[in-house]
């Protein structure tokens, strides 16, 4: 089965549907089995129970027990291929 991987922003609508098929095919593209799922910040908690990874775009406070990945990286650039090996790794090190 593949790894959960949660995507959030404040709405759940434009920006983590835009991340999430970004990384969607970016780990098509490296060949990792991972499900990405965007949803909005409200709902985020019920969501992250079973999930190898979670990609936020805003900046929270909270301190989650699962890696957490900068989801801005994957809207400008600027530090994806960092944020994407964190991310990779997560999945692999994953034993849901």
């Amino acid at each position: 089965m593949a790894a959960k991987v949660i995507v959030a922003c404040g709405s759940g609508v434009a920006t983590s549907q835009t991340v999430a098929s970004k990384v969607t095919r970016l780990l098509k593209e490296a060949k990792v089995d991972a499900a990405v799922e965007a949803v909005d910040l409200k709902s985020v908690d019920r969501h992250l129970a079973g999930a190898a990874a979670y990609i936020t775009i805003v900046r929270e406070k909270k301190e989650r027990d699962i890696p957490t990945i900068n989801g801005i990286a994957f809207l400008t650039g600027v530090g994806q291929d960092q944020e994407f090996k964190k991310l990779v790794d997560a999945i692999t090190e994953f034993k849901g």
